[in-house]
């Protein structure tokens, strides 16, 4: 057991695997719930388990939100059932890898929270305005990550319409088409039993494709999000010693310091110059997307920025 908790540990520690973390937040929060639905149960003890999930589950109901403002954030990483979670961390997994790798692991979490928070309040609105839907919302309530889960799926679709996976029975499809079915597929079932769900997909769905959008225009949405996560990190990050130095440092070297952007995030590397971008082109007619390195799907996206 304690071999496992250093695996999650380690998984934790290292840098740019925001996917896996990400991953194994939810697979911990999912454990976490089973043992006390379990524990719950086998003691007789089932209130426990319902107050848990209720301070869990974002409610449908608009003065139960505002006693519980906390759950907006709190459902998007916590689920009740196997394959619920099992079909959610599989779609992000696919499609996150794709964020991570064209946008940058920042971006795939501001994107995935986003998403999360957009389904949530548009289940709120849809079930608070809509007469169809206020007949249902007594004793309704939402768990779980599909709706930041789509919003990747979305974002990767809207980035990349024509990256092709490679799927069993079917072959190569774009993933254009692969992510128009699920949200088609979420409309469709939108009045159906698992309604609260579905209209929380279509909202992570539409966040998704706006996020990209206006991130090729220049306009990052995530940025609240970074500076929660950041802010977040830096409480458990153990502060290094003060060192005193004698060394003089000219004043150039001594700001490049304070304003360095941390390796490897969006704003510490320049737009790429055209024959840089030519001779990634060249490597995609060559070779397909799967060949280019990660440097090089970032330097791709940065070049579309300047171009639109």
């Amino acid at each position: 057991m304690s071999g496992l908790f250093d695996d999650f540990r380690s998984e934790f520690s290292k840098p740019n695997n925001t996917l896996v973390q990400l991953i194994l937040v939810n697979t911990v929060v999912y454990l976490a719930v089973v043992i006390l639905y379990v524990a719950s149960h086998v003691l007789k003890a089932t209130a426990v388990y319902n107050l848990v999930i209720e301070n869990l589950a974002i409610p449908a109901s608009l003065g139960a939100f505002l006693h519980r403002p906390w759950t907006l954030m709190t459902h998007i990483f916590a689920h009740e059932e196997i394959f619920h979670i099992l079909f959610n961390m599989l779609f992000l997994y696919w499609f996150g890898r794709l964020i991570d790798e064209y946008l940058g692991s920042r971006r795939l979490v501001g994107l995935y929270i986003m998403g999360g928070i957009a389904g949530g309040l548009f289940y709120l609105a849809m079930y608070n305005l809509v007469p169809y839907f206020q007949e249902q919302i007594m004793g309704s309530q939402m768990l779980g990550a599909s709706a930041a889960a789509l919003s990747v799926a979305v974002g990767a679709a809207t980035l990349l319409p024509n990256y092709t996976f490679h799927l069993l029975f079917f072959g190569p499809v774009r993933i254009k088409y692969i992510v128009f079915f699920f949200v088609v597929l979420s409309f469709a079932q939108s009045v159906g039993p698992n309604a609260g769900g579905n209209i929380a997909h279509l909202g992570g769905a539409l966040m998704g494709f706006f996020y990209v959008k206006l991130l090729q225009n220049g306009t990052d949405l995530g940025r609240p999000i970074y500076w929660l996560v950041d802010g977040w990190s830096n409480l458990f990050r153990p502060k290094p010693a003060v060192k005193v130095s004698y060394r003089q440092r000219s004043n150039a070297s001594a700001q490049g310091s304070v304003y360095a952007s941390p390796s490897g995030s969006p704003s510490s590397m320049s737009t790429p110059d055209q024959d840089e971008v030519d001779t990634i082109l060249d490597k995609i007619s060559r070779s397909g997307y799967e060949s280019l390195t990660r440097e090089e799907k970032q330097k791709l996206f940065r070049a579309s920025q300047r171009n639109s």
